[in-house]
């Protein structure tokens, strides 16, 4: 899946990127789909070691136009991990308290713990991409925050934090048609915002904004993935793919039980 990693200050441009993709899993859809159940158990059991030993931490930031699979993408990655050592933050839109502090503020406060993983659907990159496209501050201030968040990012890394970036990237027909699908779905209308037709008119600028901080924001410590993500099954593959990779290389283990395992045994028969 190495494909897919943006290389540190490297040019991008998404429309030479298919977001219908699938690589040599091209017409192995059931192929696949048999890997990602293997991948599946695979984190399964990292994430319970994980939150047994209690040393690492990991923070995965999800990233998409609207309808792109953020949700789809966490339902199917993380149905059967342990839910006490996972986390999902969704960042809306900033609430006044927020506001009167940094924009970082609200997203220190929810980053993860020791034994944790933290997914935010959207994130921080949200004060580059709707704060630049509806020129909601100036392009002197958002400008500097590109070399903020690498800073940020660098000082959660170097205090232990694993961190994961994912650009769920689809076509605009993409999005179009799974809008249609959302209002001709009684159980799924709920989810159609009127608003989102309107963004649509800037699909644009939020493609050019989006390249802007792929290549500004992916670093060695903190990488990007553009996951072509118009088939929901290669999606999933890539990401499960990705993360259960990173996790064994932290070469996590269950922590040994201080005592005479045969005693506390014994003390178990005997009470």
């Amino acid at each position: 899946m190495k494909e897919h990693l943006i290389k540190p200050g490297k040019k991008i441009d998404l429309r030479k990127i298919d977001p219908g993709d699938c690589g040599k899993w091209a017409g192995r859809k059931e192929e696949a789909k048999k890997l990602l159940e293997g991948l599946s158990s695979k984190l399964e059991r990292l994430q319970e070691v994980m939150y047994a030993e209690h040393k690492q931490r990991l923070l995965i930031v999800l990233q998409a136009m609207d309808a792109g699979g953020k949700d789809g993408t966490i339902r199917s990655v993380f149905d059967g991990v342990n839910p006490q050592g996972v986390r999902v933050v969704n960042f809306k839109t900033p609430t006044t308290t927020e506001l009167d502090r940094d924009y970082l503020w609200r997203i220190h406060s929810q980053v993860p713990a020791r034994g944790e993983i933290v997914i935010f659907n959207r994130s921080h990159y949200e004060d580059v991409l709707v704060v630049r496209v509806h020129e909601l501050v100036p392009e002197e201030v958002w400008k500097k925050r590109y070399r903020q968040i690498v800073n940020f990012e660098k000082m959660l890394v170097d205090e232990g934090t694993t961190i994961l970036k994912f650009f769920l990237h689809i076509d605009k027909e993409e999005q179009k048609q799974r809008f249609l699908d959302r209002l001709n779905d009684p159980d799924k209308q709920w989810k159609f915002n009127p608003n989102d037709v309107d963004e649509r008119r800037y699909w644009d600028n939020y493609m050019q904004a989006f390249e802007t901080l792929l290549e500004k924001t992916s670093t060695n410590f903190a990488p990007w993935y553009v996951v072509p993500s118009n088939r929901n099954w290669y999606r999933n593959l890539v990401v499960t793919n990705t993360i259960v990779e990173q996790l064994k290389k932290l070469n996590m283990k269950y922590p040994e039980l201080e005592g005479n395992i045969e005693d506390f045994k014994q003390a178990v028969q005997s009470s």
